[in-house]
């Protein structure tokens, strides 16, 4: 078994900018990010950037084996340890802008939930853009995306623009309480009423 911590560590030192932080994020905020998956049911849930596992670990455990449970990480090593410690998952080593064809890959339909894990604030104007596309097109109309942001970074431009795009795409953007006891500090936002792909800026 990895060690978390110094998995995502490593990885952030070889990838600073697709892994996006020193640290997995903590059970808290896992707990809180995972809160849409339904408890009934056998709903698709998506994972976006699951990295080490810990939402994974979550969205399982509110699964209880129910529904099916598809992660997309674009890091090799990540994907590959994931797919190690959590057999039932669906884990493919990809892109999450390629959700759409993920997803017909698989004949899937449309996704109950997507929860995502990225670091957003890291990302290009492009990037956010064309991922938060593939996550419209993706959702079912009566569907919920969920992401999280680091506190510190929500006055940064990234973070700001990509709070733009939730709210051209999305009904409902809401925030929730912030998870203080994560390392960095984090809040969640909660995405209903998928309306529109992101406005493709870069800027």
């Amino acid at each position: 078994m990895i060690n978390d911590s110094s998995a995502f560590l490593t990885q952030f030192i070889r990838h600073p900018l697709t892994t996006g932080a020193v640290l997995p994020s903590g059970s808290t905020l896992a707990r809180d990010i995972t809160a849409t998956v339904p408890q009934r049911g056998h709903p698709l849930v998506v994972e976006l950037g699951p990295g080490t596992g810990v939402f994974t670990q979550a969205i399982q455990q509110r699964l209880a084996g129910r529904g099916h449970h598809l992660a997309v990480e674009l890091n090799p090593t990540f994907a590959s340890g994931l797919a190690r410690r959590h057999p039932t998952v669906d884990v493919v080593h990809a892109d999450a802008a390629t959700l759409g064809g993920l997803l017909t890959e698989r004949r899937l339909a449309p996704a109950d939930v997507i929860i995502s894990g990225l670091p957003w604030a890291a990302l290009p104007g492009n990037r956010q853009s064309a991922i938060l596309d593939a996550v419209v097109g993706a959702l079912d109309t009566a569907g919920v995306f969920t992401t999280f942001a680091y506190r510190h970074a929500l006055p940064t431009r990234p973070a700001r623009r990509f709070h733009r795009l939730l709210t051209e795409a999305f009904d409902e953007v809401t925030v929730g309480r912030t998870v203080w006891s994560n390392l960095p500090p984090a809040l969640v936002y909660h995405c209903r009423g998928p309306k529109a792909v992101a406005s493709g800026s870069g800027t």
